[in-house]
């Protein structure tokens, strides 16, 4: 069902199971039913998410809001749902295929250059640059270096944008960007998208060229070089051309 491509799925959950909530209460059902009768729905709503993340997200949602509801704030359920709908402006429909929003550290890509040994004025991209976190930590690393950045929302390039004025950042979907004319690709994305990662960097990429993935590896590949970030995360680099990974004999 195309219509139930993610966020609509979680989108749905959480509103009917609110609705679920207040119309059981209505009916003279103790709180703590409703409750639990309204998360039992939406537990059954998280078959229509295709991955663990977006499951958990789908069955969690309802429940978190009910805390933060109940909370000395007295958020009501109507903020809440305004809240969701934030959340569908900052993050298109489209945009839900990617990591929905993974901040890279700062510091995390400080000894790049130990590995990556760059010219003044190589071209960088930060493929899904949120808020600008990638950027900014790209800049700390390679400082002589010509920046640039996509991403989907326009809140959010418009955030990072002010965040990093020493790159040039649009709105647009990283997989129709032509990566050509970059030394570097960097990403923060997800374990799903490596593999459309990897096709498209060795459609376009030029040899020599590397692409560059936080935490999250192209298990089809071989890195030409690894570091750990202080919080032990991985980031696995990889140049053109790429080096395929042997897979065990059985």
């Amino acid at each position: 069902m195309k219509f139930m491509t993610w966020p609509v799925p979680a989108l749905l959950a959480w509103g009917s199971s609110w609705l679920i909530f207040k119309g059981l209460q209505s009916v003279g059902l103790s709180e703590t039913i409703a409750l639990v009768l309204a998360a039992f729905w939406g537990g059954f709503l998280s078959r229509f998410g295709h991955t663990p993340m977006r499951k958990a997200l789908i069955v969690l949602g309802f429940p978190m809001s009910v805390v933060v509801s109940s909370s000395t704030l007295s958020v009501p359920p109507l903020a809440w749902l305004l809240l969701l709908a934030l959340i569908v402006l900052i993050y298109p429909r489209k945009a839900w295929r990617d990591a929905p929003l993974f901040p890279t550290p700062k510091q995390a890509l400080r000894e790049m250059p130990e590995h990556i040994a760059l010219p003044a004025g190589a071209r960088i991209l930060d493929a899904g640059s949120g808020m600008g976190d990638g950027l900014l930590a790209l800049r700390q690393a390679y400082p002589r270096a010509e920046l640039h950045g996509v991403e989907m929302s326009w809140p959010l390039r418009v955030l990072s944008a002010m965040r990093c004025s020493f790159a040039r950042i649009r709105q647009g979907d990283i997989w129709l960007v032509d990566w050509r004319s970059f030394d570097v690709v960097y990403m923060f994305q997800r374990p799903e998208s490596m593999p459309r990662a990897v096709e498209k960097a060795e459609a376009e990429l030029r040899r020599g060229a590397w692409l560059v993935s936080l935490e999250f590896e192209a298990k089809e590949l071989m890195p030409q070089a690894t570091l750990t970030c202080r919080d032990g995360r991985p980031v696995w680099m990889y140049q053109i051309p790429f080096k395929r990974a042997q897979r065990p004999r059985h």
